[in-house]
């Protein structure tokens, strides 16, 4: 099969999930064309049947910003007539399903059918979405779909809840490449960050206001003091950064943590961690955690959104309150302390990571579902 795929490629879970998907649709046989801004973070290179399109944005005195979504939506048709695409998978509502919208109905009038799947991730319908002056191009947008899909049960419901959506959704959980991402032997890592045994806290995220990463400052500030003693590594970049940097200066902690910045190797930090934090506000799924599980790290996240989805509460980590610092400080200074405590949820994140969410189960579920879209948008109108 022929597929195109457009996803933002940036740092953050949708175009992680988006690249991870193409490149393991092309090792099972699949030619994938990504068609993008740029080329996607996680993938480094394009090879055999993996191709890269960039929408080339041109500035004109007369716009007073770029008209991306007009120029994807001419490089969608190009791409689909030249390379004869059999399905066209764009994450996120907006603005790409409403370019592959645009994109069907320009190449429906040449006589070329496309069927278009959406996949929604969460920012395009618990914020982006919801403000009035986009709420009905979102609803357009999925409605005009021809297969939709969402990462979790928590997001396809607040998309029926908050816009009049007549189309139906497919949950297909977010995955993990469970071959890649495992506890590996870094101890060499570990003594280097933290020469004195001390345990390690780690916290990922694109640093957005929502991620809540002052807090797992203020979470590590009440750590301090106990035993065993603790360094923070923050992985990721963002317009809370800065902030977060501050915070940490002023509550005396900074010398003890390590903000990493963008990180493509992540499972080898997520191998030396011992808790995994995100005391997030909103999370439709929670990418990063499943990371995090795959590498045998309990997890310390927010009872919201996808994420009891995701983690088993007192069974593979702890589900606490959003904004109660105090239960997330507990549950992390018990895993840090309570040696067999720990061992067990680690070896319980790691395997309902391989056995709900390894990219071999999940895929296979996509392929299924464009073959059934395929289905439908070709059948013959009774």
């Amino acid at each position: 099969m022929k597929i195109g795929i457009t996803c933002y490629p940036t740092y953050g879970g949708s175009g992680v999930v988006a690249t991870e998907l193409g490149k393991n649709l092309a090792e099972r046989g699949d030619e994938v064309h990504f068609i993008s801004s740029s080329l996607p973070f996680r993938l480094s290179h394009v090879a055999g049947n993996i191709f890269f399109h960039e929408v080339n944005v041109q500035s004109y005195p007369l716009f007073e910003s770029p008209p991306y979504t007009l120029s994807l939506t001419s490089k969608m048709v190009d791409i689909a007539k030249h390379a004869g695409l059999d399905v066209l998978h764009v994450h996120y509502a907006i603005p790409h399903a409403t370019s592959a919208v645009m994109a069907r109905q320009i190449l429906a009038s040449d006589g070329i059918s496309l069927p278009i799947i959406t996949t929604l991730h969460g920012t395009d319908i618990t914020l982006i979405g919801q403000d009035p002056s986009f709420a009905p191009v979102v609803t357009w947008s999925i409605n005009q779909s021809d297969g939709v899909t969402a990462v979790s049960s928590y997001l396809r419901q607040e998309t029926y809840d908050h816009f009049e959506v007549t189309n139906g959704i497919e949950v297909i959980p977010n995955f993990i490449d469970t071959d890649r991402f495992y506890r590996q032997d870094k101890e060499h890592f570990k003594q280097a960050l933290c020469p004195d045994g001390e345990k390690v806290i780690v916290h990922v995220s694109n640093f957005r206001p929502v991620k809540n990463t002052k807090q797992v400052v203020e979470i590590f500030h009440r750590l301090q003091g106990d035993t065993p003693e603790v360094k923070l590594l923050l992985v990721g970049d963002g317009p809370e950064r800065v902030p977060t940097e501050r915070k940490a200066r002023e509550l005396g902690v900074f010398d003890d943590i390590r903000f990493l910045g963008k990180q493509d190797p992540i499972e080898e930090i997520l191998s030396i961690a011992d808790v995994f934090l995100m005391p997030s506000a909103s999370e439709t799924f929670g990418l990063a955690a499943l990371e995090a599980m795959a590498c045998g790290v309990p997890t310390v996240v927010s009872d919201v959104g996808g994420l009891p989805e995701l983690v088993e509460d007192d069974e593979t980590g702890y589900l606490c309150p959003v904004d109660d610092v105090d239960t997330f400080t507990d549950r992390t200074r018990a895993l840090l302390t309570d040696a067999p405590l720990h061992q067990r949820m680690a070896a319980a994140a790691r395997s309902r990571a391989v056995d709900a969410f390894d990219i071999g189960h999940v895929v296979p579920l996509y392929e299924q579902y464009y073959e059934t879209v395929r289905e439908e948008t070709t059948a013959p109108t009774p």
